[in-house]
């Protein structure tokens, strides 16, 4: 059977492919997307998630308005310089008309689905965790619901906006530290470490071309992205962070992990938003599984296969 499966998402380039990835595998039976600010503000990753759902051909699949802004401090930084102003590499009124917004806030959506599966569902957030963190404080009555949490956010090891931390758990670290060390829910964590290894290069994106108008439509969104990854890393190779995160939702297992209490830093300074590893052998918070390992090329090419027309 399939996985009954929430999306919460910041189109976004990388997310698009991952929201497009989780749409054409049939391990999953996607109920809702939800969007929060994030790459970009709302005003552009909601109707980017509504045009992706269309892009996909899923109609059928309700997609929500979530979080405006962190839950404390306003968000210090976005990622225009990656994403595009409107978060789709400048190509956003390329993509179709957007589907209609469904009305229910995204925590209610969230909870309606978590009321009526029959089975736990998997919550895959691949942006800021605002709208997850929400919905555990609001609705604590539905965490024996969800299955597990797969993130795609932090690093252990230096990461890609101000000061050490990685830019989805950075937009809004008290939301991070909500979900990261919550014991109700299990979490699989993909950090960045693990998705820069995971980097697509100039044949796979030629490929993504190729393989239809989806993935077509796809490739000149990414275009812009790959450009700013290239002038920034000095790599022609395009982050499909959240795919790869997406990845382990599909095929549980795929990545890696090792378990491992996690801390976010919230203060102020240059360390916020930083992932710390809590060593202590009796260390207090629950395990996080930590994905640190993957077969690169083998989940490169499931990816690739699935968003082929």
């Amino acid at each position: 059977m399939p996985t009954p499966l929430i999306l919460d998402t910041d189109p976004g380039v990388d997310d698009a492919v991952a929201l497009v990835l989780a749409l054409r595998s049939p391990e999953l039976d996607v109920r809702a997307v939800t969007a929060t600010f994030g790459n970009v503000g709302l005003e552009h990753t909601l109707p980017n998630a509504q045009r992706l759902v269309a892009l996909a051909g899923r109609p059928d699949v309700p997609v929500a308005r979530g979080a405006a802004r962190p839950l404390v401090h306003p968000q210090l930084e976005r990622a225009a310089r990656w994403h595009g102003a409107d978060g789709l590499g400048g190509r956003a009124e390329t993509l179709p008309d957007g589907i209609p917004l469904d009305p229910r806030p995204a925590v209610e959506l969230m909870a309606d689905v978590l009321r009526t599966a029959t089975e736990p569902v998997t919550i895959a957030a691949i942006g800021p965790l605002t709208n997850c963190a929400v919905l555990l404080a609001a609705h604590p009555e539905l965490a024996d619901r969800i299955g597990r949490f797969v993130i795609m956010g932090g690093s252990l090891r230096g990461g890609n906006t101000a000061g050490a931390a990685e830019f989805n758990v950075y937009a809004d670290p008290e939301a991070a530290h909500r979900v990261l060390t919550q014991p109700e829910v299990p979490v699989t964590l993909v950090p960045l470490d693990l998705a820069l290894r995971c980097a697509a290069g100039a044949d796979w994106v030629a490929g993504l071309a190729a393989g239809g108008p989806t993935g077509a439509v796809l490739a000149d969104v990414i275009a812009a992205y790959r450009i700013a990854f290239r002038e920034h890393y000095g790599r022609d190779v395009v982050a499909l962070h959240d795919a790869v995160a997406l990845m382990e939702a599909i095929r549980p297992g795929i990545l890696h992990t090792t378990p491992m209490p996690l801390l976010v830093a919230c203060d102020l300074g240059p360390a916020r938003g930083l992932v710390v590893p809590d060593g202590r052998p009796d260390a207090p918070g629950p395990p996080v599984a930590v994905s640190l390992d993957a077969d690169v090329e083998a989940v490169l090419a499931d990816i690739a296969a699935r968003l082929k027309d």
